[in-house]
């Protein structure tokens, strides 16, 4: 019975020995194929990267064209005549930057001109003259067909006092 159990071992361990012999065929299989042929398709050069520009300081001078970046700013004076309105309710346009937003078309009705402002999340609002847009309390003064004026109220890093400055935003082709 020893014999038998041994011969029997043998028999199928030579049997899976040929088994496995005919499977690695000389043809190869479809892995070694691909193999072969994936480098043919590969690219051969790659893009050299964009050249880093070094990075240059900006200066402090003491003739007072900038701000002193370690004086705290003066507090925007209260007898100014130029303040925003921080009591009025914020428009939903001014939670973005100008520059996020883009002016997309222009509609007249009820001889109201009516500016399509498109959001970042790309939903249309209608904008028309004395709507604010932009963190800096900007007021649409002008709708035309190429741009939208705005009047922002900013505070000036030198003094502190609230200044008017000039936007647009020009029309998306």
């Amino acid at each position: 019975m020893i014999r038998d159990n041994s011969l029997l071992k043998f028999l199928s361990i030579l049997a899976l020995s040929l088994l496995l012999a005919a499977c690695n065929g000389s043809e190869g299989d479809d892995l070694d194929k691909f193999m072969s042929g994936a480098s043919n398709d590969m690219s051969k050069g790659v893009e050299p990267l964009p050249e880093v520009l070094p990075y240059s300081p900006l200066q402090y001078n003491a003739d007072g064209t900038l701000a002193d970046p370690f004086r705290p700013r003066k507090a925007a004076s209260k007898n100014g005549s130029l303040q925003p309105n921080t009591n009025r309710p914020k428009e939903a346009l001014e939670s973005y930057p100008l520059e996020s937003l883009k002016y997309v078309g222009l509609m007249s009705r009820n001889k109201l001109t009516y500016a399509l402002i498109k959001t970042p999340d790309n939903t249309l609002q209608q904008v028309k003259i004395g709507n604010y847009l932009g963190p800096n309390y900007g007021l649409v003064t002008a709708i035309n067909e190429s741009d939208i004026a705005l009047k922002e109220i900013v505070q000036d890093d030198l003094t502190g006092d609230w200044i008017e400055r000039s936007a647009s935003i020009n029309l998306q082709e």
